[in-house]
This record gives structure tokens, sequence and C-alpha cells, in this order.
């Protein structure tokens, strides 16, 4: 990877080396000089005095860049963009004088925000899918295992490890989809110059109105790109901005439910995250197994969604055509959620690929709650051997109660059964109670729910992007 990567506290700790270049300075400014290029082509293409000559010059040296020399420009003119084309200029004599010919900075520097934005949230695409992939092996494997669904975090109907699976990846196809949506949508700012009436450009074409619109297709079609916005003033409306990081903060937003469902039940030791044989949960409590991946996840997360208020705010306080207080700002915020939620992805991934599952505490869990959820069809059932369905109903609730004071009071198990075995209104026998007792029976379509997702919603989505699927899992740095 080339050195000039983008630095923080957050990005050196936790993203990947692709997202960390994707916001490098290197990354940036060959993007600024791709786009000088393709300005310079375009205006050569069109009949202006430019040179095929001095378009390949500058072709020859996009990657040519002196960090240094741009440096000391820009201590001279305190301004980046004209520091890079007196950087550029020098490594390009003949095509010094073209250089920027018509443009405003914002040419260079929104363009290439955009461009970046675009690639990054295909980053995300390719490591949401890995997600919902390994999700969906979970899933599968665990969509008949009953365990305690819960409302309220108190215990209600059964549910299985598999089908509350179910519930985390299809939050993920919905950002997914919204991921697909925001990449679909991204338009450049194109050539607007410094209003967005394209005056300088007008001019440039001695007022051939076509000429000028046909050099935004030219840009935009070097460039990768379908379309430029359709009118704006300096600036692309920061609208985009706040777009794109509000779908960032979606993506943060279902991985913190997920990270949080897991560390409720990494705390019931029932479903854990993967722990490896020499990690240390505690410097001071040698036994303890912190769920520190899923904690990172949800720390990760609130900033992300805490961060939608920035581009969010710069939108609301855009004066006129242009404010230059934007600038700062987008450069931390835009990036760090970017950031954020690469190593997020990247967190996920690891923890989804090795979920330790611990049947045998999840039926512990289980069984001491279902006799309560029994009692519906305890009730069916003496109720078809004559009882009275509102004297058996009473009893139940009765009989509920003292076993709830039983476990909750006592602390014995709970001894539900057994009160309603010795109750003679039931008529019913242990045995034939305990014929009751099998979790399975009250999980209801869970496990056909799983696989109908999995066809049909998750295949497709797998299918469509199968090429994702054979990229390396990112090696967690801490």
């Amino acid at each position: 990877m080339p050195t000039n990567t983008y630095e923080s506290p957050l990005s050196s700790r936790y993203a990947s080396d692709e997202m960390l270049y994707l916001f490098s300075a290197d990354k940036k400014f060959t993007t600024w000089r791709r786009l000088w290029v393709a300005l310079a082509r375009a205006e050569m293409e069109l009949g202006l005095p430019v040179t095929q000559e001095q378009v390949d010059e500058l072709e020859a040296h996009i990657n040519d860049i002196d960090y240094e020399k741009a440096a000391q420009w820009e201590k001279k003119l305190r301004h980046d963009v004209m520091a890079h084309v007196h950087t550029y200029g020098e490594l390009c004599p003949k095509a010094m004088p073209i250089i920027h010919l018509g443009a405003t900075s914002c040419y260079v520097g929104d363009n290439t925000d955009v461009i970046l934005m675009r690639e990054g949230l295909e980053l995300v695409r390719r490591k949401l899918v890995r997600v919902i992939a390994k999700l969906a092996k979970f899933a599968d494997e665990n969509k008949a295992l009953p365990t305690l669904g819960f409302t309220h975090f108190q215990a209600a109907q059964l549910v299985t490890v598999g089908k509350r699976a179910t519930l985390w990846m299809n939050e993920l196809l919905m950002d997914l989809e919204e991921v697909e949506y925001r990449i679909s949508t991204l338009k450049l700012l194109g050539s607007k110059g410094t209003t967005g009436t394209q005056a300088s450009f007008l001019e440039l074409f001695e007022g051939d109105h076509e000429k000028v619109k046909e050099l935004e297709a030219k840009i935009a079609k070097e460039m990768g790109f379908d379309a430029v916005v359709p009118v704006s003033g300096q600036t692309y409306s920061r609208k985009m901005d706040y777009n794109v990081v509000s779908t960032l903060a979606g993506i943060a937003q279902s991985a913190s439910k997920f990270a949080t469902d897991m560390r409720l039940l990494c705390h019931l030791k029932e479903v854990e995250e993967p722990f490896e044989k020499n990690q240390i949960g505690s410097s001071a409590m040698p036994y303890k197994r912190n769920p520190m991946r899923c904690e990172r996840i949800c720390s990760l997360a609130r900033y992300v969604i805490v961060d939608v208020g920035n581009p969010a705010i710069t939108t609301a306080t855009q004066w006129f055509e242009r404010t230059l207080d934007d600038s700062a700002n987008k450069r931390l915020s835009v990036p760090e959620a970017f950031l954020a939620v690469d190593a997020i992805l990247n967190i996920m991934e690891n923890v989804a690929s090795g979920l330790i599952v611990h049947p045998k505490v999840i039926e512990k869990h289980v069984l001491e709650e279902l006799p309560f959820m029994a009692s519906e069809n305890i009730m069916m059932d003496a109720v078809k051997r004559g009882g009275d369905r509102q004297e058996l109903h009473e009893r139940i609730r009765v009989l509920s109660q003292e076993a709830g004071r039983n476990v909750k009071d006592l602390g014995l198990s709970n001894n539900l059964i057994d009160l309603i075995a010795a109750d003679p209104a039931f008529g019913m026998t242990k045995e034939e109670l305990s014929a009751h007792m099998e979790p399975s029976a009250y999980i209801g379509r869970c496990p056909q729910q799983v696989e109908e997702f999995l066809k049909e919603c998750v295949a497709p989505v797998l299918e469509r992007y199968q090429d994702a699927l054979t990229d390396k899992e990112t090696e967690l740095k801490v």
C-alpha cells in the first residue's frame, strides 16, 4: 500500500488497509490529477487550445506527487488546490498553462469526494454481503434449536437460535438496499464553476451551451459516472454527504443491535463471541470472558450514529452558493464515518464467523420456563378430558403464581408440573403432563421461516455478489 495513508486514532487501530488507502493522500491527490486530465482531454476534444501532447504529459505524471513540494507551495499560497496545480505544473511544464482551465477548486475537491464516497460504499457493500453470508450459515445450522424468546428481556414464547439470527440479517439486508441506492444515485458535481453558473466555461466555448453541457458529460464518463448533479452552487449539495453518512449510520445501528444482543447472550452463557486460546478477558479477573469485540462494535457504532449530526448541521448552514465552514468538518466527519463502519463490519464478520453456541445452557433455561409456556396446551388437554376451561384457567393462574414464588423468593426450581399433577381438577399424571414438555412443540414455524428467508431473501443477494464471498477476511488488529 502507498505510504501516505489517512491517519487518526480510529483508523490506526481498527480500519482495514483498503479503507485506509481510500482516504489516503495518494488516493485523494491522484484523483485530483485524474480529474485535471479528464478536464483537459474533454476541452481538447471540444476544440479548445489544448493539445494531445499536453494531455499525455499530464497523464504520465498522475502518480508522481511530491508532497514536500506541495506543502511548500501551500505554505506560500495558503491554498491547497493551487499548491497542487503548481506542484503538478512543475512536472508538466508544457501542460502547466492549461491545468485547471475554467475550473474552480471544487471541481477537484467535490468531484473527488463523490468518487471516494462511491468507492467507499462499494467496499462497505462487499463487507456487508460477507457478514450476511456468515450469519446465514449460522442461522441454517441452528434453525431448529429452541431457545427462549424475550420481550422486555423477560422470557416470552420460544424461538430458535437460527430464527433470531434472521432478525439481524433482515436489518443488514435493509442496509444493503440503502447502500445500493446510494451508489446508484451518486452524481458528480461536474464542471459548474465558481457559483454553479458555468459562466467560465461558457466564455471559453464562446457562448456554445451545448459544448458546455458536453464537457460535463465527457468528464463524468471518464470518471465512471452516468450523470452530474443538475444544478449546484459552487459545491454539490451537502445533503449528499448527509445521505451517505446516514446510510453508514444505518449499518451502525444494525451492527449495534446485533452486538448488544450478543452481549446479553454472553451474560446468559448461551451464545458467545470467539475467544482465543491466549486471550485475556480481564487484567484482574483471570476467569473473565468479556465480549470485547461486540463491545467495540457498540462503541464504534455509537460514534457513527452521532456523527450524522455533522453533515446535517453543515447542510443546514450553507450560505447561498457556498461558504467554507463545511470544508474542515467534512474532511473529518465523512472519512471517519467510513473508517468506523469499515472497522465495525470487520469485527462483525469475525464474530459471526466464530459464534459459540452452548446448547446445554440454552436447554436448561428453556426447561426452567417451559412449564409456564406449556400451561395453555395443558389446559386444552385437560378440557378434552372433561374439565371446565374457566375453572382450569383459574387453577393454572394460581398454581403459576405459587411456582413463580418458589423460583423467585425461595430459589427453588420451577415445580409447576408437580403442582398441576397434584391438583385433581386436571386429572393428569406427571407422565402425561411431561408429554407437553417438548421444546420443539413451541417454536411455531421458526425452522420453516429460516429456510424461507434464506432461500427467498438471502440467496439472491449472495448470488448477485458472489465475488465478494471470495475476499479474504480482514484480520483484526486488536
